[in-house]
């Protein structure tokens, strides 16, 4: 529940700032977000591979990756 809340008010504060923004520092907040979800999509890929690739140890994909 306080994880809703915080998430609700740090929603509340990012939407007030945006609509004060300019047209370019939208699509800059917009770019960043894309970048963002990229480098975390391929993260989720990397640790799904180093699970499953069975030349390397566990322990050890998770102190190259951290």
């Amino acid at each position: 529940m306080e994880t809703t809340k915080t998430r609700q008010a740090l929603l509340k504060a990012i939407y007030e700032e945006l609509e004060q923004a300019y047209e370019d520092n939208l699509e800059d907040v917009l770019e960043l977000l894309k970048i963002r979800k990229s480098e975390d999509e391929g993260d989720i890929r990397d640790i799904h591979a180093a699970k499953n690739d069975t030349t390397i140890s566990w322990e050890q994909c998770k102190r190259e990756t951290a």
